[in-house]
């Protein structure tokens, strides 16, 4: 819960969230906490995003996402604690007029390719691919964020809501808002990619849309080719046509589609999955990669500020305190039942758990299959055999012997009692000679 972490700065804002550093009081561990305000989120409609974003991050988890650890809730606020990022998003970069090389962007787009990739792979479609939503490590290697808009497909399923930002989004949402479509699919994130790969390198993006340039208007732009400046490189624009493909089947849509082309073939990915490339632009280490403005945002502005909500808690709950029962059917109306409470460290425990009895179980299964099990009459003739293999493997021995074979002392054994007239011991007799009576 909330009391198990230190708030140390903001570093974040969104519409109705924002993002702060904390600290795990018990490990030290840093973490960005994304918290929102409920009452926000029932006022704009928004809650069900919210709900679907942490239901489908606990199910997530991969090298360029942001991923989930814990997820809670008290009576203001519903918080998200994940990956702390320090390096920044590429919004922020890009305002401060920092000039990404081919080398560099091209690393980007393979990262990001490998996550979307595999989030293809668990029918996750992301809708809202923009520099906003990439943030870089400190070491450079991006890191995809923000799946409020996000949504699982059916198998062989379609999306056909118009979700996303404009000058982002692929032309067949726009035809499918349109109705001259049913749906759309993964490619969709892959034109987004494409359109932030062109921003990175250019500065710019490449078609001239905005959020109030009306639905026909956005098709027809979409559909004209964007300018490549001549000095790019060959290789370099030849990735990017691929990507803003306006014809879906023909768009790249996978990391091995993405591998094949002339600018990342020779890609190590083993590698890239590993973080162990070296990314050509590095954030700078010397401060936070953030608006400052927003620290003393929420030290002043804001009218419920994060540092002052354990006191601020603590008040209401005294209140009702004096009648515990009342208290708690309090707690239980205002918090949401639908909201998923999450622990990664947990859930990384309890798959370690299931692997291990797997483990087990394939074990013994292989150890029963290895084994012979005899029948009941088996069993019931066994003592005979074994005795008559004991009685022919001492008459062999003694047979091979080249010298007399000596009798074997048996401690305890009453004078001849347990031979046999020719000599095999078949038992000992250790019962006690009887005393005499005189």
């Amino acid at each position: 819960n909330f009391d198990h972490f230190q708030i140390l700065r903001n570093i974040g804002k969104g519409s109705f969230g924002k993002v702060c550093i904390v600290q795990k009081k018990d490990s030290g561990n840093l973490f960005a906490m994304k918290y929102v305000s409920r009452s926000v989120c029932i006022g704009r409609g928004a809650l069900g995003g919210v709900l679907k974003e942490v239901e489908l991050l606990a199910s997530l988890e991969h090298p360029f996402l942001v991923n989930l650890w814990f997820s809670f809730q008290d009576e203001e606020d519903l918080f998200m604690v994940c990956d702390l990022l320090a390096g920044g998003d590429l919004r922020y970069h890009l305002q401060h007029q920092v000039e990404f090389s081919e080398a560099s962007v091209g690393l980007l787009v393979c990262e990001l390719g490998s996550a979307l990739d595999y989030l293809q792979k668990q029918r996750v479609v992301h809708r809202d691919i923009k520099p906003d939503n990439i943030l870089l490590d400190e070491e450079g290697h991006a890191h995809l964020t923000d799946f409020n808009i996000a949504t699982r497909l059916p198998p062989d399923g379609l999306a056909c809501s118009m979700s996303g930002t404009k000058p982002y989004m692929a032309p067949e949402v726009f035809m499918c808002a349109l109705e001259e479509i049913a749906g759309y699919s993964y490619p969709v994130d892959w034109w987004s990619l494409g359109v932030v790969a062109y921003e990175l390198r250019s500065g710019v993006r490449p078609f001239v849309v905005h959020s109030s340039t009306p639905l026909a208007e956005v098709k027809n732009v979409l559909n004209t080719q964007p300018h490549y400046p001549r000095h790019w490189s060959d290789h370099f624009v030849d990735l990017l046509s691929k990507l803003l493909n306006v014809h879906p089947g023909a768009r790249i849509s996978t990391l091995k589609e993405l591998h094949l082309t002339k600018l990342l073939r020779g890609t190590d990915l083993e590698r890239v999955l590993a973080k162990r490339t070296n990314p050509p632009f590095k954030p700078s280490k010397d401060h936070l990669n953030c608006d400052p403005s927003l620290e003393l945002e929420e030290m002043i502005v804001e009218t419920k500020p994060l540092h002052k909500k354990k006191k601020r808690l603590a008040k209401q709950r005294s209140v009702h305190r004096e009648n515990s029962d009342q208290l708690h059917s309090q707690l239980d109306t205002q918090l949401l039942k639908e909201f998923l409470v999450y622990n990664r460290y947990k859930e990384l425990k309890r798959k370690a758990m299931e692997a291990k009895e797997s483990e087990w179980q394939q074990e013994l299964d292989q150890a029963m299959a290895n084994s012979h099990v005899s029948s009941p009459a088996d069993r019931a003739l066994s003592p005979i055999s074994e005795r008559t293999e004991q009685a022919s493997g001492v008459s062999s021995t003694a047979g091979s012997t080249d010298g007399p074979v000596e009798p074997i002392p048996v401690p305890g054994a009453a004078g001849t009692a347990g031979r046999t007239p020719d000599g095999p011991i078949d038992y000992i007799d250790r019962t006690p000679s009887p005393k005499s009576s005189i």
